[in-house]
């Protein structure tokens, strides 16, 4: 099934004209549980990865043998399924809370070394014959694949994310491995990806309202406040709120590629790449979830009939505190490393 981003409330364009000129792309990806196969771009399925290459490893030394183990991750997401399911006394049950509990304990792995080398989680694999908006990797690469380590517990502060990309030439992949390694225990159950078919979908955004011009950004600001001031002013119900600028007219929530990114959480900070300082462009957002309360207008048609947290987080991506990582590359030489950032 398609997916269709609902037409913007209001025409922004109209309200500024000045944004025509910072109008770009990006595309909505609408992950969604399913069964994707080797040769389609998807979140948490199959790797088309070659059996005669290293699969990508967490070399950083940092614990990895204690933590939920993945196969009891994804029994209680089925058992929770299930039980939301039940069109009579929907939930679980006693019993099923009792195995959901245990199911939850966390295990330790004996003999385990924080050095030795950790299997990273295939996270999703994207096809540029699939998503308009993903650039062209070096020498023709078709397709980008992306893993991570199951624990945030990388760099100087010790909660940095390990992401590994790997861009390739699909066509060029031989005999496929077929039975990947995998970590026999993960930090949290937030790194453990369904797998989810992708629906892309290219759709019209606009820059966040801080990096725009300093003039425009005060006008759009003004206009916001005073939406507010007049909602505050009628009889609304309060079941209503004001669109603004950020959260309804120019960044989609869920997981994209290309386009801007978002800096609700942090004041913007230059994204420059650190092997030739070129500005760097977004590759990549990964989200925790598919739309939020303050982001509604966004829910695809297709979707509205759906409520609650189970249909807005279908991979059960985690970032962070329920956030959002954008990771960025440079525009000059994809090889160079990426950068990103939690929003």
């Amino acid at each position: 099934m398609t997916r269709t981003t609902p037409q913007r409330p209001l025409d922004v364009e109209a309200l500024f004209p000045e944004l025509a000129a910072f109008r770009g792309t990006t595309t909505r990806l609408h992950p969604r549980p399913g069964t994707p196969g080797l040769s389609a771009s998807s979140v948490g399925g199959p790797m088309l990865w070659p059996a005669d290459e290293p699969w990508p490893m967490c070399g950083e030394t940092h614990g990895r043998g204690r933590g939920l183990r993945p196969a009891d991750i994804r029994r209680s997401r089925q058992i929770l399924a299930s039980a939301w399911e039940r069109e009579q006394d929907p939930g679980p049950t006693d019993e099923e809370r009792e195995a959901l509990g245990e199911l939850s304990r966390k295990h330790r792995i004996p003999g385990v070394s924080d050095s030795d080398p950790l299997p990273m989680i295939g996270l999703a694999q994207l096809y540029r014959r699939d998503v308009p908006d993903l650039p062209a990797g070096p020498d023709d690469c078709d397709l980008l694949q992306v893993f991570w380590c199951p624990f945030n517990a990388h760099g100087p502060s010790r909660y940095d994310l390990n992401l590994h990309l790997r861009r390739r030439r699909s066509w060029e992949v031989g005999q496929v491995l077929t039975t990947p390694p995998q970590p026999l225990v993960v930090g949290s159950d937030g790194f453990v990806p369904e797998p989810c078919v992708l629906h892309p979908e290219q759709v019209v955004t606009y820059p966040f309202a801080g990096l725009l011009p300093e003039e425009l950004c005060a006008r759009i600001d003004a206009w916001e406040d005073a939406l507010e001031e007049e909602a505050e002013q009628t009889e609304d119900d309060g079941t209503t709120e004001p669109y603004a600028y950020q959260y309804d007219l120019s960044i989609p929530p869920g997981w994209r590629v290309g386009g801007f990114a978002s800096w609700h959480a942090t004041d913007p900070y230059p994204m420059d790449c650190l092997t030739c300082t070129a500005p760097m462009q977004l590759l990549l957002t990964i989200d925790s979830s598919e739309w939020d309360g303050g982001s509604g207008s966004w829910k695809p048609l297709e979707d509205r009939s759906r409520s609650g947290r189970r249909h807005a987080t279908p991979t059960e991506v985690t970032v962070g505190r329920w956030g959002e990582l954008n990771v960025f590359a440079c525009p000059g030489d994809p090889e160079h490393p990426h950068r990103w950032s939690i929003q």
